[in-house]
């Protein structure tokens, strides 16, 4: 596995990197602001107006450094690749699998496990912690909600019932999320996901933080030899890395989720770090988006124990590790694709 804990996020609008020997330079108003040497970084991600030099993009694609773009708010534009190395056989495995209904509702029931039964835990701990101040009852009765979904899942082989499953889960889920938000509540309201583009501070914080887990599940995936286009839970469609989207289900909770709330309710991120476009767009000023995006790193240097492999794993491993866990299950050296548990 490659290291997770190299990625260069460059959000200065205006800056332009190039090549410099065997160095990456980020220039700002034609001032050298960063240098860094090729071999300690595995990506590059650019938010917004920021260019890269054609020189700059071959050398990444030469050492194997990804270069990523997205908008000002996020959202996934292109990404920039030397070859993909990778077994042509697990490819075709793994294609064959999409086309069958009944093996990709495997695979999809485990992916959506994973999701209801971290989503239950992130519930559960604020109901241990927070009893005194959100509704106990309400929560308890979600947390019993989500063990009879996940208790469905496991006997269910319908790929439409799973999804049907998947959304009322996220709907119950999200109908308890602004409860979640203990501190600067008159600031911060969540009433529902929006998004495409985001029109609160609460899901413009979630839409960048899901493009962030997006990014890195697709980089996972692709690392292992894996097509993340072609998804299980996700079906095909133009533009879309269903793979990806499939895998990072069970990690919204855990890495998206909880650090969103976590930077509201410690007051690291404050309403004054969002603006409204004429629009009704919600965009976070630089601050704000450098904040979050330390924070996102630091959350990937926490070592938690991998409840399948049963040893200590940075958080930043555990996408590379699944999608190693998912191979496995597709070269057939697995009974089953074992998903993240939360603990």
């Amino acid at each position: 596995m490659r290291k997770m804990l190299n990625t260069l996020y460059v959000t200065t609008q205006g800056a332009y990197l190039h090549k410099e020997g065997e160095t990456v330079v980020v220039k700002v108003e034609r001032e050298n602001r960063l240098r860094l040497p090729i071999h300690t970084l595995s990506s590059i991600v650019c938010f917004g107006q920021v260019s890269c030099s054609p020189f700059l993009l071959g050398h990444c694609a030469d050492n194997d450094v990804s270069v990523s773009f997205m908008t000002q708010y996020g959202k996934f534009l292109a990404k920039v690749q030397g070859p993909v190395s990778g077994n042509v056989l697990l490819r075709r495995e793994q294609y064959r699998r999409a086309d069958c209904l009944a093996a990709s509702a495997r695979l999809a029931r485990m992916f959506v496990l994973g999701k209801i039964a971290n989503s239950r835990v992130g519930l559960h701990r604020t109901l241990r912690d927070h009893a005194d101040r959100i509704d106990p009852v309400r929560f308890g009765k979600t947390c019993d909600l989500f063990s009879h979904y996940s208790r469905r899942l496991l006997g269910e082989t319908d790929l439409d019932a799973i999804r049907g499953l998947e959304g009322q889960a996220a709907r119950e889920y999200f109908n308890l999320f602004d409860g979640m938000i203990l501190s600067q509540e008159g600031a911060y309201t969540f009433s529902g996901r929006n998004r495409r583009p985001p029109l609160d501070p609460v899901n413009c914080l979630l839409s960048f933080l899901y493009s962030l887990l997006y990014h890195d599940a697709r980089s996972a995936l692709e690392t292992v030899g894996l097509d993340p286009a072609v998804g299980y839970l996700h079906r095909d469609r133009p533009g879309r890395h269903g793979l990806a989207l499939d895998l990072m289900e069970e990690f919204r909770p855990v890495m998206a989720d909880r650090l969103a709330l976590s930077l509201i309710n410690l007051g690291q991120v404050k309403a004054k770090g969002f603006k409204t476009s004429e629009s009704g767009a919600v965009m976070m000023d630089d601050e704000t988006r450098k904040t979050l995006l330390v924070a996102y790193q630091k959350k990937k240097q926490d070592e938690i124990e991998h409840p399948f492999l049963k040893e200590k794993v940075p958080v930043g491993m555990l996408l590379f590790a699944q999608a190693q866990l998912l191979s496995r299950y597709l070269r057939g050296d697995l009974d089953d694709y074992p998903p993240f548990i939360w603990r």
